[in-house]
């Protein structure tokens, strides 16, 4: 297929709408590609998760086909964090590149027409060439949302926000939540992955109450299939009497998914941030990553 005439006045650009410009100074050469961040947020609810799926609804596959329409050629993203079906985000990251030249607000803008409302690219930027939105990442931030309302949650947080019983002893949660910081093999709340590393450092592990909504804040370096949902539903657990704080921290002893954790369910977690270094430490940063997380031999809890 021949390439259309550039328009006069155009001076080195092809313009395939008018919001989007690819250049062309050399036809006779390949385009230089550029890569460009994207900030995302999303009602998780009728999506099968992030990661694309054949003849399924995903967040990916949606983003894919509505960014490959406007800047027409095809996309694909690279994301910091792949949520399961059901769960939300407010501070999504993905990557792509591309050969246009990509005015920002105006693709946030027309993509805000494309899209379903479910699904929103709330910024676009260009980034550093070494910027990778999964591997430099540095830290992960989800919120788990609950309420103790005796008639469960308001209407219009139904999708977002889990029942629980209104007497749950949040000291008591917050104990156990401390008792899991650090460096640690989360083996017993994640769901195995061929391959994968279950060793996390957890960073924060806090609850937050404003009148019958209480708010779990969870960040990590990285989490595994289901931690964070795992983590919550063994902390609620001790929150109600089921458990002790004890109990949830000799799990990290365990080096299989214990049985004994309730998985909390999707709908209350949300992606809420994700932190990225300085534009000089990303190369070093994403080397580190894709090293195989251990745990130090002089914390004695991983030697065999």
């Amino acid at each position: 297929m021949s390439e259309p005439a550039v328009p006069s006045g155009s001076a080195g650009f092809l313009h395939v709408n008018q919001e989007i410009a690819v250049r062309v100074d050399d036809p006779a050469s390949k385009p230089v590609s550029v890569r460009i961040r994207l900030d995302i947020g999303y009602d998780g609810t009728d999506f099968i998760g992030w990661a694309r799926q054949p003849g399924l609804r995903t967040v990916q596959g949606v983003l894919e086909e509505s960014l490959s329409k406007v800047l027409r050629e095809p996309i694909q993203l690279t994301v910091a964090g792949r949520t399961d079906a059901g769960v939300h985000a407010e501070g999504q990251v993905a990557h792509f590149d591309t050969a246009a030249e990509v005015d920002g607000p105006r693709l946030v803008h027309r993509l805000a027409r494309f899209l379903p409302k479910d699904v929103r690219v709330k910024d676009v930027r260009p980034a550093p060439a070494e910027f990778d939105a999964r591997f430099s990442a540095i830290r992960r931030h989800y919120a788990y949302r609950l309420t103790t309302a005796p008639y469960g949650a308001q209407p219009l947080q139904a999708r977002h926000v889990v029942a629980c019983r209104s007497d749950v002893d949040l000291d008591a949660m917050r104990v156990a939540s401390e008792k899991l910081l650090g460096l640690h093999d989360f083996a017993a709340f994640c769901r195995r992955r061929e391959g994968a590393t279950t060793v996390r450092e957890l960073q924060r592990f806090d609850w937050e109450r404003e009148g019958e909504l209480l708010t779990a804040y969870v960040s990590a370096d990285a989490f595994c299939w289901s931690m964070v949902r795992s983590l919550v539903g063994g902390v609620l657990a001790v929150g109600e009497g089921r458990r002790t704080p004890d109990w949830i921290a000799g799990l990290l002893n365990e080096r299989e998914r214990s049985s004994a954790v309730t998985v909390a369910p999707a709908h209350g977690l949300s992606l809420i941030a994700v932190d990225y270094p300085a534009e000089a430490e990303l190369a070093a940063r994403n080397a580190q990553t894709r090293e195989m997380r251990t745990v130090p031999a002089a914390e004695g809890c991983c030697g065999d």
